[in-house]
């Protein structure tokens, strides 16, 4: 059975438009059992194809259609209509409600039940909000739009998962928002993640502290005492095999990396920083808790890149592999 990837290739402006362009031209998927289709204008995918060079030919589907196999050179698209013209590297306000529509789109065709699987490009949330829209990620917004309570920002490569408690906070924010019922109802949608999805038996997930050195006793604060311990006790009775507190300096070591299946870090920066250090370029973005699989890539938008074609497409390959692994799993 032909399964159905869906991908918005993010902020016209810059470079995902144009990575998207090249996988998609080069047949990589030809033979996956998937049909890849953009969700996108049209007329913006084939003038990038023309830049690069690329024997590209868009073909508007119905999202109530019956997947089929792709063709080499053809791309299918549920056609979004920009705002204006967009110029590679040159942000306009006029299109943040195209890209906007392009996610609600895609959000709804996998809600529907008529495509299995997400994967986002890299969007500019300034813009956005620049143009009266408030916009703090993809995955609240998706969240949001789904109607679910919670989910969760995790992201993966072939060394780590790395899932956080909170996402786009200013720091000053972070101590606030890591209570116990966030903890909690984070914890099981990771671990039931971890099994459904991913088909790991008995995750052990390793927790991070809030604090340096998870609060010192108390002395560097009293997060890991009255509300991180406290959860993973009880949880720990409930089933849930939990490593911490963890001072976050010290988490990510050989050992806790080949037993634990994923890290779960109290904010964005403790733990993304470590990932992305240990293969950037190579990560994948997944949200957990959605009615639907979405992954991402794990870069911004590279305005200073767009339209050179010198844009690498392996984070957009990695993240459509694991969409691929996802669903087939599902």
């Amino acid at each position: 059975m032909t399964r159905r990837i869906l991908v918005t290739p993010g902020e016209p402006a810059g470079i995902g438009p144009e990575i998207f362009v090249q996988l998609a031209a080069s047949g990589a998927y030809l033979n996956a059992g998937i049909e890849l289709v953009a969700v996108a204008d049209p007329a913006l995918l084939e003038q990038r194809a023309h830049a690069l060079s690329q024997p590209l030919r868009c073909t508007p589907i119905d999202p109530a259609s019956t997947p089929l196999p792709d063709s080499a050179g053809e791309l299918k698209v549920i056609p979004c209509e920009l705002g204006i013209t967009s110029q590679a590297g040159q942000l306009a306000t006029e299109n943040a409600a195209y890209v906007l529509k392009t996610l609600t789109t895609a959000a709804d065709t996998c809600i529907a039940g008529q495509a299995s699987a997400l994967v986002t490009g890299p969007v500019q949330k300034s813009i956005i909000n620049d143009a009266g829209f408030p916009f703090s990620g993809h995955t609240e917004f998706l969240r949001d739009h789904s109607g679910v309570p919670r989910v969760v920002m995790m992201l993966a490569n072939n060394i780590m998962r790395v899932a956080l408690v909170t996402t786009h906070l200013p720091l000053r924010q972070v101590a606030e928002a890591v209570d116990d019922s966030t903890l909690q109802e984070t914890l099981h949608i990771l671990h039931n993640s971890l099994t459904t999805q991913f088909g790991i038996d008995a995750p052990e997930i390793a927790v991070l502290g809030l604090n340096p050195h998870a609060g010192e006793s108390g002395h560097l604060g009293r997060e890991e005492i009255e509300i991180i311990s406290p959860c993973l006790d009880r949880l720990r009775k409930k089933g849930l095999k939990l490593r911490g507190p963890l001072p976050a300096d010290t988490a990510f070591n050989k050992d806790n990396l080949n037993a634990c299946a994923a890290f779960l870090a109290m904010y964005h920066d403790q733990g993304l920083t470590v990932l992305k250090y240990a293969g950037f370029g190579d990560s994948v973005n997944i949200t957990l808790g959605l009615p639907f699989i979405r992954c991402s890539v794990d870069h911004g938008t590279a305005l200073d890149l767009a339209g050179s074609g010198s844009a690498d497409c392996s984070s957009l390959r990695a993240a459509l592999d694991m969409a691929i692994t996802l669903t087939t799993a599902r």
